[in-house]
């Protein structure tokens, strides 16, 4: 049962099984440095729908020298009068190197169509362009990965609100953020255009629902596993060496370095 009335996954069976999902993601960045691949994984989403939270979980245990998160700030003036996709391709992987984009080009297909930050006309080339910019990424060996995370709105409401009323949040939300409640309907118009021009086969869009966040995080990372045919690449054998003998070396006396104060025996 994966829809949205399914019975959310318990946190013992979650902490079970995302170390073992987070440990084969693991041997999937070795594979990927092994064999000099290239995989890309978009997270896409409404605000509040979790995408950043699963995020932090693929890339929690992950080298950061092979698997990078990109999220890009608003476009410069000097980006702006660039090529649309220009800005992403720098940010590409080379061999052995995977990228996982929070928000990606498809910016252009939800929040700045939807806000009035693009032209009708500049939408409507994007939609045009996107899957031929995609397919020349497959055609160079790209490994492409884009899901989408939806959530009701129910659910969105109330995670705003937590967010707004946690002071380690409390950053999140922005006016923006929370037009999006009253533009809702108009997001949902422009996610069904989007998924209508860019779902294309060689490189489907998954939906991950996302009102339970452990079962999102569970069932988007077992997916992305399932879809790329790596294997277990076999560690260097690594001994740790012997400490060498002592050659009269002592460390200076304590009183001359300075200590963050011991704010942990106050506790």
């Amino acid at each position: 049962m994966t829809g949205k009335n399914a019975v959310k996954v318990p946190r013992a069976a979650y902490e079970r099984e995302l170390p073992r999902l987070q440990t084969e993601l693991v041997k999937l960045q070795e594979w990927v440095r092994a064999e000099g691949a290239r995989l890309v994984v978009v997270f896409e989403g409404r605000d509040a729908a979790g995408e950043g939270g699963t995020i932090k979980r693929v890339a929690e245990h992950l080298n950061p020298r092979v698997a990078r998160i990109v999220a890009l700030p608003k476009p410069t003036e000097r980006e702006r009068t660039q090529w649309y996709f220009q800005r992403y391709v720098e940010h590409l992987p080379a061999a052995g190197e995977i990228v996982l984009f929070d928000r990606s080009w498809y910016n252009r297909a939800g929040v700045e169509h939807v806000m009035g930050f693009c032209t009708k006309e500049e939408h409507q080339l994007f939609l045009r362009q996107c899957p031929i910019f995609e397919r020349m990424l497959l055609e160079d060996g790209i490994l492409l990965r884009r899901y989408w995370f939806s959530v009701s709105d129910t659910e969105q409401q109330e995670r705003f609100r937590r967010r707004m009323e946690d002071p380690t949040r409390r950053w999140k939300p922005s006016p923006m953020d929370l037009e999006s409640i009253t533009r809702r309907k108009a997001y949902s118009r422009a996610k069904d255009e989007m998924l209508v021009h860019t779902d294309i086969p060689e490189a489907p869009w998954f939906v991950v629902e996302n009102d339970d966040k452990r079962r999102a995080r569970l069932n988007m990372i077992a997916h992305l596993l399932s879809s790329v045919p790596y294997q277990e690449v076999p560690p260097p054998v690594l001994e740790l060496p012997e400490r060498p003998p002592s050659t009269g070396y002592q460390r200076p006396p304590r009183d001359l370095q300075t200590y963050v104060p011991d704010h942990a025996a106050s506790l």
